[in-house]
């Protein structure tokens, strides 16, 4: 992503904030994905300023808006990123919908959330207007991802999965990704939806 002053201040916020809440700890069992592989998945927290930083543009209120009316283009990254993440949340649905996701799933989902993240934050190349959009997305997300593995005090795990929906439809009406349809969320409760 193109970093411009702001942006850059910003990430630099973003890593103090994350040394000061431990986030560094969990950096130091993580592998540094080769750099020449194609299209790596990046590990968040391999780089503990990403979710920080994306927690700051949803923090600080930022408003998303369309490119004149128009969903913003995207590039190659961000479609991999947010496809995988779809992915991972679809493939555990069944489980959150019969009631019988564990922890263990919520766990690696959140993992899943956090490398997608990370890997779009890494890689995407978009405008500034755009990128701040995605921030945005990005912030809703990784508040998603506490919420998964139980860091979210005031949410609980399966909420999680709905604020990582929410960031995958807004993301689908902000951004213009070809064929995406955001998956959605049905529980059913003693037969009833």
């Amino acid at each position: 992503m193109k970093l411009n002053r702001r942006a850059f201040g910003t990430m630099t916020v973003g890593i103090l904030a994350s040394a000061i809440v431990g986030i560094g700890a969990a950096a130091q069992a993580a592998t540094v994905p080769d750099q020449d592989a194609a299209a790596p998945p990046v590990r968040a927290a391999t780089h503990p300023s990403h979710e920080a930083h994306a927690h700051e543009h949803a923090a600080a209120g930022h408003d998303l808006s369309l490119n004149d009316g128009k969903k913003w283009e995207t590039d190659a990254p961000l479609r991999q990123g947010m496809s995988k993440m779809k992915a991972a949340l679809v493939a555990q649905l069944p489980a959150l919908r019969s009631e019988s996701m564990t922890d263990a799933q919520y766990d690696a989902l959140a993992g899943e959330v956090d490398t997608q993240i990370a890997y779009m934050v890494e890689n995407c190349k978009l405008d500034p207007e755009p990128d701040e959009v995605l921030h945005v997305l990005l912030g809703e997300a990784a508040a998603g991802s506490e919420a998964l593995k139980g860091e979210d005090e005031n949410a609980s795990r399966s909420a999680g999965i709905a604020k990582v929906i929410g960031s995958l439809q807004r993301y689908g009406e902000y951004f213009d990704h070809p064929g995406w349809k955001a998956p959605e969320l049905h529980i059913q409760r003693g037969g009833t939806s």
